[in-house]
């Protein structure tokens, strides 16, 4: 039997990364895990991947019709949840006075609307005594050059974190976020060609204090530690960074 036989658990933005490395995680530990994304190929892989304790919906994290339909799907398909990763986001990167209304708006939409709205309408189906996890980032707390919208959208993340968690403690629902740094989860070959992702990789990793950048399953034991064993701890941010933020 393993250890998250008969939980619940849904992942938005989970066919790929730290949501998909989180669903996997879960899945060999005999959970039930409801994964969203945007790219239905992306999606089906991700299905035949985890195998038949999943299912793959495909919904756009930045509209609410989308997340209405989701949480009535939710509903339908587990009754109650578990644990909720809201874990769907995207990259972006500019310089400051580059940064066009586009990219701003697209940006906040996805990374900050996208996990406040979802939070809000699975609410509800949350049982008590479980476990919401935001995707933050260390951007939150270093100036990055080229982010700056893009962190102003996870530092939104980190104080709904405390505000959440706030508002759901009658509800006997705990809200904490992890932050990773460096993580070679994919992204960046998603937003750049793949020569300039590997340079920026072998950049990030000589300038971190373990040498290296993370993998998605070291998120993904952070997420789940969250999620379930952290029994005692609401409204933090878990740093998985190698460092980087605090040496």
């Amino acid at each position: 039997m393993g250890r998250y036989e008969d939980k619940n658990i849904v992942i938005t933005g989970g066919s790929s990364g730290f949501g998909l490395a989180t669903a996997q995680l879960l899945v060999d530990e005999g959970a039930r895990v409801l994964i969203t994304g945007r790219d239905q190929d992306r999606l089906d892989t991700a299905r035949k991947q985890l195998g038949d304790n999943a299912i793959a919906v495909r919904s756009d994290a930045a509209s609410l019709p989308a997340i209405d339909a989701l949480a009535d799907r939710v509903e339908t398909e587990f009754g109650t949840v578990d644990a909720l990763f809201a874990n769907a986001g995207v990259n972006g990167f500019a310089p400051f006075q580059a940064t066009d209304e586009e990219l701003f708006d697209r940006l906040l939409a996805i990374n900050a609307k996208g996990p406040y709205f979802t939070v809000q309408k699975l609410a509800p189906l949350l049982a008590e005594g479980s476990g919401v996890v935001l995707t933050t980032s260390v951007a939150n707390v270093l100036g990055l050059p080229m982010l700056s919208a893009y962190a102003a959208g996870k530092a939104a993340l980190r104080s709904m974190t405390r505000t959440l968690a706030r508002e759901l403690l009658p509800q006997k629902v705990r809200v904490n976020a992890v932050s990773p740094g460096p993580i070679d989860s994919g992204i960046l070959e998603k937003s750049m060609p793949r020569e300039v992702a590997e340079q920026m990789k072998t950049q990030m990793a000589a300038d971190n204090p373990m040498s290296r950048m993370g993998t998605p399953s070291e998120i993904a034991r952070a997420v789940v530690f969250l999620a379930f064993d952290a029994t005692y701890t609401t409204g933090a941010e878990l740093v998985v960074d190698g460092g980087g933020s605090q040496l």
